[in-house]
């Protein structure tokens, strides 16, 4: 028969040893729990309930863009007479254009943008190619400081409009009559606009191309946020004959098309809105302008484009500018061809914030 042994039993000593640290690992587990509720209660209840933080976006104010652009549009006071005399009717106001409002980083028509265009290859296209560049640049400088005083309220930012495309009497090996300048010398109106610390403007004259080809050809320069789009109408040779024998023409369907590659270029690279820039200083050059459509990613602004006396080319505005609303408006000035006339000048800033709607976008030459 096998003998049976008793189990010793603990000491109290180990006993209490145990239970005391029992009772102190859940005393400082009840401190860390406490802990941890009071740092939950500090955080913003969105840390504490453990969800993901969204990004605030910003959103454009609507209402400031609203009251600038009544101003822009600088409707007359219309004043009500209480003779019993026959008045003449007031004018239609066709300024502000009700279209699609901006995304936000719009820069219209927040500020006011005075440009420089040209090719660095010519003379004779523009201040850009006419100047030595320290000289130039100081000139630009000196036309922004102009509009600043003439419109305190107004910010300025200086561009460099560089002529990218450029057409030409010859046809060229792929018989476009339209040649693309160098990489290069697009990377210098880049480099100049960051000595002024402004924007720029890719202008192409297509010739005898096609508009949606020459835009996709610098699809790499409209990627970057501060490069922006102009197209010239006069040199869109959809007639066949040679540029310069004739002015040219665009259609809203064609603008529309570009703004919309400009928009999906935006989007897919997380851009302020663009700005594209129409030449204009004919009706013809820009047809059924009436079915161009700004987008929220793409501003449209309709440059008068015309050279000659104050008063032919405030009549020129008018017409091709006024009556043909679009969403902005631009003015060019010619240092030669606006005083080639005898008594002739170049309007002052000051005489063209008179004019309606006020220029948001303004080109020296």
């Amino acid at each position: 028969m096998k003998k049976t042994t008793k189990k010793s039993s603990p000491s109290k000593a180990f006993l209490l040893v145990v239970f005391f640290i029992l009772i102190a690992g859940a005393f400082f587990m009840q401190m860390e729990k406490k802990g941890i509720e009071k740092y939950e209660k500090e955080l913003p209840p969105v840390v504490a309930k453990e969800e993901i933080k969204k990004e605030i976006i910003p959103t454009l104010d609507v209402a400031l863009y609203d009251k600038k652009m009544h101003q822009l549009a600088n409707n007359p006071v219309v004043v009500v007479s209480t003779s019993s005399a026959t008045s003449t009717p007031p004018k239609k106001l066709l300024w502000p254009v009700k279209t699609v409002y901006p995304n936000y980083g719009a820069l219209l028509p927040f500020n006011r943008i005075v440009a420089y265009y040209g090719n660095f290859y010519s003379k004779q296209m523009g201040a850009l190619g006419e100047y030595p560049e320290d000289v130039m640049i100081k000139m630009l400088l000196a036309e922004v400081k102009k509009w600043q005083i003439a419109d305190s309220s107004t910010p300025v930012i200086p561009a460099i409009h560089y002529i990218a495309s450029t057409a030409q009497v010859s046809p060229g090996k792929e018989n476009k009559y339209t040649l693309q300048m160098p990489f290069s010398e697009i990377d210098k109106s880049l480099e100049l606009a960051k000595k002024v610390n402004g924007i720029v403007f890719l202008d192409l004259q297509i010739g005898k191309s096609d508009l949606m080809l020459e835009v996709e050809e610098i699809g790499k320069y409209l990627a970057l946020p501060q490069v922006h789009l102009g197209i010239d109408p006069e040199f869109a040779m959809k007639d066949g004959s040679r540029p310069g024998t004739r002015i040219g023409t665009v259609d809203a369907k064609e603008i529309n098309q570009v703004a919309e590659l400009l928009a999906k270029i935006v989007r897919d690279n997380n851009l302020p809105p663009k700005i594209l820039i129409i030449h204009r200083f004919t009706e013809a050059m820009v047809t059924n302008y009436q079915d161009i459509r700004p987008l929220p990613e793409v501003q449209i602004v309709i440059e008068m484009d015309g050279w000659g006396t104050p008063e032919l080319k405030k009549a020129t505005y008018e017409h091709v500018i006024y009556e043909e609303p679009v969403q902005f408006s631009g003015f060019k000035l010619f240092y030669k061809n606006d005083v080639r006339l005898p008594g002739s000048r170049m309007l002052t800033p000051e005489e063209i914030l008179k004019l309606q709607p006020i220029p948001s976008y303004i080109q020296y030459q």
